[in-house]
């Protein structure tokens, strides 16, 4: 075998391998679960009383259905969402479609749960796994609302469901195994 055969050998293998790590985060749902804070946006640096930065028209606008499709949406719910604006972030979700998108029912479980409606938060994050039980950041939140509940036997569970779904390396597992370890929780 030649060393330059060798070498395309590995480099085969190697794009392979990546191929493999990058399906596998996507079945987890690595592509749509982006857990890193949404950047600030007009829509949280200069909107204010619920409107959402409109970048067709560059203004401040009341969000509708018939305006913003459900991804955008989704992006400016969870921007007010991560900057603590829950009952903005409930009024945009409202607005989707598509209500049995895990993605948005997963988000008004996180909305209501922070703006202190656990058991609804709880009914949100269940339809979200009715939707798609393998939703790993669902169970993360999920399993975070049951240890501010005080089931921590509930909250290992969904840990377990987490790690078996092949999220074990992911953001929702660290941060409900660090939930239940006593720190913050999200």
């Amino acid at each position: 075998m030649t060393s330059s055969f060798r070498h395309l050998s590995r480099l085969s293998l190697a794009a392979g391998f990546a191929f493999g790590i990058a399906t596998a985060a996507f079945a987890v749902g690595g592509s749509n679960d982006d857990t890193n804070p949404p950047p600030k946006t007009e829509t949280t640096k200069t909107c204010t009383g619920g409107k959402v930065w409109d970048k067709a028209k560059k203004e401040c606008v009341t969000p509708k259905k018939s305006s913003f499709n459900d991804d955008d949406l989704y992006k400016f719910a969870r921007e007010f969402a991560y900057a603590g604006q829950y009952e903005n972030a409930i009024t945009v979700l409202n607005l989707a479609r598509n209500q049995n998108d895990p993605r948005i029912l997963n988000y008004l479980g996180y909305a209501n749960r922070k703006a202190g409606r656990m058991e609804l938060g709880m009914s949100y994050y269940r339809k979200a796994l009715q939707a798609d039980e393998n939703y790993i950041l669902a169970r993360s939140y999920m399993g975070m609302a049951l240890v501010e509940q005080g089931d921590i036997q509930g909250a290992r569970v969904q840990l377990v469901e987490i790690r078996d779904r092949g999220g074990e390396g992911t953001w929702a597992y660290r941060a409900l195994l660090q939930s239940l370890n006593g720190y913050k929780t999200y």
